[in-house]
């Protein structure tokens, strides 16, 4: 779907990729994470065709993105963060752009507008912001491109918005379809984008899928805890002969506890400790008597 090779891009003397590589296979909904500055606009740019690295090798859905192949930009449509839409209703505008698209599909725009509670009477400038961000979205999910890259998609968008383009972007996916969607707004993305993609000083610094980093913590905890086989025991010996001090030293009335706690009980500090929860560590709710 999309490969990227030494990639070397300069906005004048500021570098900003060095040496950068990229792949991404089709048929997932990317989510691509950085800080402010890290380089992600730019390089969806340099994916769509809108900038030009200085060095290095891309390809796009099977072409060179720098060459603007007609064929690859009509199957790919690309939302930024910052646009200006016509003073033309939604009849016009969709008479002169739709036709760019040969897959589009008018009643599926018709229905993610209607999800989105949009009024397609209105002329596109008099929508607010985020009017015109679901209209927007709603005609690059219709145009049914191989690629949809969204750039902060969320932006702008009040609390059930965000929630209805969760339900509608999962809805627009197929196998056949690649969704690229930079974000600082995790939580709004985090039920939706896998695998994760973290750009940093001018590198991919990580690219994997959720599963795959849920394998690799697994097996870490695994070792870790096998590492720690014999200071446990260490560990437990040692509670074990502090609480039956405490059971000689220090014993509390049983009347002093709730009903719910075993009848013998003792206080260590502000935690409440029961003999017959050795292990378990301070009994819940402690802190409250």
């Amino acid at each position: 779907m999309i490969r990227m090779k030494n990639i070397r891009f300069h906005y004048g003397k500021k570098p900003l990729f060095a040496n950068m590589d990229l792949d991404i296979p089709k048929g997932n909904i990317y989510g691509l994470l950085g800080m402010n500055g890290a380089g992600k606009t730019t390089l969806l740019k340099l994916m769509s065709g809108q900038l030009f690295p200085l060095e290095g090798t891309s390809s796009v859905l099977g072409y060179d993105p720098v060459k603007r192949n007609p064929d690859m930009l009509a199957d790919l449509f690309h939302l930024p963060e910052e646009f200006l839409l016509p003073r033309m209703r939604a009849e016009e505008y969709l008479a002169i752009n739709a036709p760019f698209y040969p897959k589009f599909d008018h009643a599926a725009l018709h229905r993610y507008c209607m999800d989105f509670d949009l009024d397609l009477t209105q002329k596109l400038n008099e929508l607010s912001f985020g009017q015109k961000k679901k209209f927007l979205l709603s005609f690059g999910l219709a145009s049914n491109t191989g690629l949809l890259i969204l750039d902060e998609p969320t932006n702008g968008l009040d609390i059930p918005s965000k929630s209805q383009f969760r339900r509608t972007v999962a809805s627009a996916m197929t196998e056949d379809r690649t969704f690229i969607i930079s974000t600082h707004q995790v939580r709004d993305m985090e039920n939706l984008i896998d695998p994760i993609i973290i750009v940093h000083s001018g590198k991919v610094v990580f690219n994997s899928d959720l599963a795959t980093i849920a394998v690799k913590l697994t097996m870490q905890l695994d070792a870790f805890w096998q590492g720690l086989v014999g200071a446990s025991a260490l560990i437990g010996l040692f509670l074990g002969s502090l609480f039956f001090w405490l059971d000689f030293r220090h014993p509390w009335p049983a009347e002093n506890f709730p009903g719910q706690f075993c009848s013998d009980h003792h206080r260590l500090g502000d935690a409440v400790l029961c003999r017959d929860s050795l292990g378990a560590g301070p009994v819940p709710g402690a802190d409250r008597y």
